[in-house]
C-alpha cells in the first residue's frame, strides 16, 4: 500500500515535571525530528504528577510553551492537569480528542505516562523507555503492576541497546519483546564555531538519594546514583593534566570541597539547566565529556548511551563514557572511548589529545551515522510499520 502521508503522532512527554534543559532538548529532538520526516506530531502531557516545581498548573502550562513555541509547537501541546481539579491547557479537550482518536502512533516517551484508555484505544501505543533495568528486573520478579502498565503498549522500545545478548544479564521477557533504539540529534542545532575548551565537563546529578531506585536481583542491590562510580575515580585529576569539570546538581557543600580538594572543578547544573541556549553553549565549549554510567548499566550491561553524551558526540566534542555494553553497538577508539579502569580513562585523554582534531571529525561522525533523528526515527517509523 502506497502511503500519501507520514503518521499522525502524539508523543506523551514530561516537560513540566523534570524542567531542565537536558529534558527539554531530549523532547525536542523526538519532536522535530519526527516532524522532519513528514509527521503531524502533538506533545501531550497527562502524567497526572503535581508540577511541584512551578507551584501551580499554569505555570506548569507556561514552561511548556515556553520550551515548545520557538521551535513551531505553539499550537500543538496540550498539558491536562489532573491532580486536582481537572483542566487541559493548550489544546482544547475536544481538539485533543480529536487528535488521539486519529493518532497512528501515541509514544510514551520514557514510559513517564500511566497509559489512560484514550491513548491506547485506537492499539497505537508505543512504549519507549529511556532508562532500562529496573522494569526488566520487575518482569523477571513478575511484578503484577508492571505487566499492567506495559500491556496495554503495542511496540516496546529500550535505550538498553545491548539486552538480550550473551553478555547482558538483564533477564529477558518472553511477554514483551524489546527493541533497540537510541536518542535522536537534530545535528544542526550542536553546530557552532566555539572553539574547544580546556576542560573535559559532564552535566548531571551527584548524590541521588534514591535507595528506592536500587534493583535487587539474585540478593544483589544495585545503585542509581552515579557519585558511587565517581568516588571510584577521585584521584584523576591527579594523575593527569587534563583540567575536569561537573556541572552538578544535588552536591552538597562538603562533597563539592571533597571533590576540589582532590581537583576537579565543580559549578552549579542549576544555572546552565535553567536555559537550552546556556546548557547547550555549555557543551560546544568544552574540551569533551568525561562521565560515568548508573550501576545498574554498568553490571547488567544495558548497552544504554546518555543521550546528554549523543549531543556532544554532535557537536563535535570526543566523549569518554563509563563502559555499558554500549561498545557493542557504537564505534569506540576513536572520537568515542569506552572504559572500566581509571588507566583506561587517562589513555584516552592521551590519545584525544595527542591528535584532537582527528577526534572531533570522529566524534561528529559517529553522531551523523547513529544517532541523527533522520536515522534513528526512520528505523523507529518502520520497526512499528511505518
Amino acid at each position: 500500500m502506497i502511503r500519501t502521508r507520514g503518521p499522525r503522532v502524539v508523543l506523551l512527554g514530561m516537560l513540566s515535571n523534570m524542567p531542565v534543559a537536558g529534558v527539554a532538548w531530549q523532547t525536542l529532538h523526538y519532536l522535530v525530528g519526527l516532524q522532519r520526516l513528514g509527521c503531524d506530531v502533538t506533545y501531550l502531557e497527562a502524567h497526572r504528577l503535581y508540577p511541584s516545581m512551578f507551584g501551580s498548573s499554569e505555570g506548569a502550562a507556561s514552561y511548556i510553551d515556553r520550551i515548545l513555541r520557538p521551535y513551531g509547537f505553539g499550537d500543538r501541546w496540550a498539558y491536562e492537569a489532573r491532580h486536582d481539579v481537572q483542566q487541559c491547557f493548550g489544546l482544547s479537550e475536544g481538539e485533543l480528542r480529536r487528535r488521539l482518536e486519529s493518532a497512528d502512533l501515541v509514544i510514551n516517551l520514557h514510559g513517564g505516562t500511566m497509559p489512560k484508555p484514550e491513548h491506547y484505544a485506537n492499539g497505537h501505543l508505543i512504549f519507549l523507555e529511556t532508562d532500562p533495568v529496573a522494569l526488566q528486573i520487575e518482569l523477571h520478579d513478575g511484578l503484577q503492576s508492571a505487566v499492567d502498565f506495559l500491556s496495554p503498549h503495542a511496540a516496546f522500545f529500550t535505550f538498553g541497546e545491548n539486552y538480550g545478548q550473551a553478555d547482558c544479564r538483564l533477564p529477558v521477557s518472553d511477554c514483551f519483546p524489546f527493541k533497540p533504539t537510541r536518542q535522536p540529534v537534530v545535528m544542526e542545532w550542536w553546530q557552532s564555531d566555539s572553539p574547544a575548551g580546556a576542560a573535559f565537563t559532564t552535566i548531571g546529578n551527584w548524590n541521588q538519594d534514591h535507595r528506592h531506585r536500587a534493583v535487587y536481583f539474585e540478593g544483589t542491590a544495585y545503585g542509581w546514583s552515579k557519585h558511587a562510580e565517581f568516588m571510584k575515580l577521585l584521584d584523576l585529576p591527579q594523575r593527569v593534566s587534563q583540567p575536569f569539570e561537573l556541572a552538578l546538581a544535588t552536591c552538597g557543600d562538603e562533597d563539592r570541597q571533597m571533590l576540589e580538594e582532590h581537583g576537579w572543578h565543580v559549578r552549579d547544573a542549576l544555572g546552565l539547566s535553567q536555559n537550552l541556549c546556556t546548557y547547550r553553549d555549555y557543551i560546544c565549549a568544552s574540551r569533551g565529556e568525561f562521565t560515568v554510567a548508573k550501576d545498574q548499566n554498568i553490571q547488567f550491561r544495558s548497552g544504554w548511551f546518555s543521550d546528554r553524551s549523543a549531543t556532544y558526540l554532535a557537536a563535535g566534542r570526543p566523549v569518554i563514557n563509563q563502559e555499558t555494553g554500549f561498545s557493542n553497538v557504537l564505534p569506540t577508539g576513536e572520537g568515542l572511548f569506552a572504559f572500566t579502569t581509571m588507566d583506561e580513562v587517562i589513555d584516552a585523554i592521551d590519545e584525544i589529545n595527542a591528535d584532537y582534531p582527528r577526534h572531533s571529525r570522529a566524534a561528529q561522525a559517529i553522531a551523523h551515522e547513529y544517532f541523527d533523528s533522520d536515522i534513528v526515527l526512520g528505523r523507529l517509523l518502520t520497526d512499528v510499520g511505518w
